[in-house]
């Protein structure tokens, strides 16, 4: 299928926006999950984003940027999977695998402005020195939209200017490496769940974790609906109850304070 001009302009749009929010960290809405259903929006294939959307973001569960250290960029991963699935007609999975490169292209660019934009540092010490706060401002304002202007220039060549050489590449491919790219697409998913678990996981909550795994594995359901809502059931039993053990805490630690009768 074809991208417009109005959904590729609306895509870097788009990229702009996530580039500011992915660079400030302030609402999160550089997921994956998100990312790829507001794609499926402008593309008006819901439905697909909302499929590489739960892939996508499984696949990135446990890649978060650490100090320095950039993980493969989930914006354009976002993005591109969803574009490359519309485009090529290939399964989302496949367009996971086909859509790293673009990924890894950003991570590699963020990388390049975190070393370049140290030689604003001398400027911002300075500011700070003279307590300019409007200095300070504008420096950041500038450096910020540096970022989001890349994201859209990015996104925009990748998605409309490129997108009749990638259906092309995508075309040339023999079977068995479409086929490779959906199988790494499709283990993907469960690498970035496992690398989630390997972090978050707590021997209180491997009950929960064989509840969920028995539910989706063996009960004949028509969607993953019911296994979410009995997810967010037992989290909510699970904060509670972490809730009221946080407040019986300090009074069984005040008790047990006392001094015994006689000494």
């Amino acid at each position: 299928m074809e991208i417009t001009l109005v959904q590729g302009i609306s895509l870097a749009v788009l990229g702009i926006i996530l580039g500011i929010d992915f660079w400030l960290e302030a609402f999160f809405i550089f997921r994956p999950i998100i990312v790829c259903t507001l794609t499926g929006i402008i593309l008006g294939d819901v439905q697909l984003g909302l499929i590489a959307g739960g892939l996508t973001e499984l696949a990135f569960a446990g890649l978060t940027p650490a100090g320095g250290t950039q993980p493969p960029n989930p914006v354009l991963a976002g993005i591109m999977t969803v574009v490359i699935a519309f485009k090529t007609g290939a399964d989302p999975k496949a367009a996971i695998g086909l859509a790293l490169p673009f990924s890894i292209l950003m991570q590699y660019i963020i990388l390049f402005f975190y070393s370049s934009f140290s030689f604003f540092m001398a400027k911002a010490d300075k500011a700070a020195e003279e307590a300019d706060t409007a200095a300070i401002v504008r420096l950041n304002v500038l450096l910020t939209v540096i970022i989001s202007v890349v994201y859209g220039v990015v996104v925009f060549l990748s998605s409309y200017v490129a997108q009749d050489a990638m259906q092309s590449l995508v075309a040339s491919m023999p079977a068995w490496l479409t086929h490779g790219f959906e199988i790494a697409g499709g283990i993907l998913p469960a690498v970035g769940f496992g690398m989630l678990l390997r972090v978050m996981l707590k021997a209180q909550y491997i009950p929960y974790l064989i509840v969920g795994f028995f539910i989706a594995s063996f009960i004949p359901i028509t969607n993953l609906l019911p296994v979410a809502v009995i997810g967010a059931a037992l989290a909510t039993y699970e904060y509670f109850r972490s809730k009221e053990q946080m407040i019986l805490a300090p009074r069984s630690i005040q008790e047990g304070d006392g001094t015994e009768d006689g000494i």
